[in-house]
């Protein structure tokens, strides 16, 4: 295998930032709003307060509130507003690194709750619709549980009769979405939160997409379905701020109806030389940054600027909605309820679309089951939405004269990956790809 070793002598600075740089421009551009993922572009003005705030706490650590109760001001102030957001009065919250953790933590805690409210379950078990997010997969394998993946309904939701007909004796916890990652959909939670309480099961709601989207779509009318703790049944709710709150990667929330119920997340040991050991969450050291870039960001946009974003966005996406479905041969999947959405093709193979769509500088995520591919729609993107559509029109073209022998690699995986029968196999390509993928290349 191929190693680097680290270099005897260090380089010079501007070397250093000249190499970095370097490396940087092979990335892709996600400023020009040419990319429909993995980044939430606000803006100029929004990128620079957030830059300067984290770099504010770059180096501080949130792991002591007690050496920077500054930290502690900034992040149960920010969750106070996040709860207020979703109509907790009583909710409390902690702030995580991302997502995944954040339905870590709240997994962890239904089970811990179930253990305290519902005792000789040793068998625990997780209802979620298909479209949930894999984090819910991992932690279940994580933490013990059998993650019960439901089908979703012809309009990509999930499907009520079936979520209530895969609960067993054995079920602690059921989970919906708000938006749904692959689809952008928001599940019928009123009806999902309604049952899980009348059974006395943990219902959670992933809001890590839509959290600091949907709210405001609402404060401008557009009609939402209901998501938050106005559903007497919703115990828990994730929240991504560094998707569409627009801040640097690393922050994350979980927010609970009431206290009670956030203290079966925390971990505390008592008997370690080093002293009391208490963490909220699963890191112990934290990056002082990504409280201070969130908070100010939340302070620099307030409700009104969160607004006024969210109306772009939404702009943006029906525009984008009604110019694919313009298209011969393409269509929307579902009915989706935001600026999220995946779109596919009776005839294209839309791996190879995908791949016409990069050849002109555009970046979209390829999905499967069923072959699609995905837009996560950002305010920048209301800039760039014809010079989009006039592309895609002619990409389709292009996607239509691909022959087999032509298909790139990262279309046939795809392809392959979606088609394989036996699901452990595909299971076994995905992990060894990743393998490969994460090692020092000739």
């Amino acid at each position: 295998m191929i190693q680097i070793a680290l270099p005897n002598k260090g380089a010079s600075r501007d070397g250093v930032m000249r190499e970095l740089k370097a490396l940087h421009s092979a990335d892709n551009d996600w400023r020009t709003g040419r990319m429909f993922s993995l980044i939430y572009n606000a803006g100029a003005d929004v990128e620079s307060v957030a830059r300067e705030a984290y770099a504010e706490y770059m180096v501080e650590n949130a792991l002591s509130p007690f050496s920077f109760p500054s930290l502690l001001k900034m992040e149960t102030e920010l969750l106070s507003m996040i709860a207020t957001l979703f109509h907790g009065e009583t909710a409390v919250g902690s702030m995580t690194s991302g997502g995944s953790e954040s339905i870590l933590m709240a997994v962890k805690t239904a089970r811990e709750w179930a253990r305290a409210k519902r005792p000789g379950i040793s068998s625990p078990e997780l209802v979620m619709p298909v479209t949930a997010h894999p984090a819910f997969n991992k932690a279940a394998h994580f933490l013990g549980i059998r993650a019960v993946a439901v089908r979703v309904d012809g309009g990509f939701r999930a499907s009520v009769p079936d979520m209530i007909g895969a609960v067993t004796e054995n079920t602690i916890m059921m989970v919906g979405s708000a938006f749904t990652y692959p689809h952008g959909m928001i599940d019928p939670i009123g009806e999902l939160s309604g049952f899980a309480l009348e059974n006395n099961i943990w219902f959670h709601t992933d809001a890590c997409l839509g959290g600091f989207m949907i709210p405001f779509l609402e404060m401008e009318g557009y009609p939402v379905r209901p998501f938050d703790f106005r559903l007497p049944g919703v115990k828990s709710i994730s929240a991504d701020i560094h998707k569409y709150g627009y801040t640097p990667k690393g922050a994350s929330t979980v927010t609970y109806r009431d206290m009670d119920l956030r203290e079966f997340q925390f971990f505390a040991y008592a008997d370690w030389p080093g002293g009391v050991y208490g963490t909220a969450c699963v890191s112990g050291a934290r990056p002082g940054g990504a409280i201070s870039s969130a908070w100010a960001v939340m302070r620099y946009l307030g409700q009104e600027g969160f607004r006024g974003l969210a109306s772009k966005a939404m702009r943006a996406a029906k525009r984008l909605r009604a110019g694919i479905e313009a298209i011969p041969g393409l269509h929307v999947l579902g009915n989706p309820d935001g600026t999220v959405f995946a779109f596919g093709s009776d005839g294209l193979n839309v791996y190879d679309l995908r791949d016409a769509l990069k050849r002109r500088n555009w970046h979209v995520e390829s999905q499967h089951l069923p072959p699609c591919l995905h837009l996560t729609v950002c305010p920048v993107h209301e800039e760039v939405v014809d010079a989009f559509l006039e592309d895609l029109a002619e990409a389709c073209g292009e996607a239509a004269s691909v022959s087999e022998n032509d298909r790139t690699e990262d279309a046939v995986l795809y392809g392959v990956m979606g088609t394989i029968p036996d699901r452990s196999q595909a299971l076994d390509l995905a992990v060894k790809y990743l393998n490969d993928l994460y090692r020092i290349k000739p």
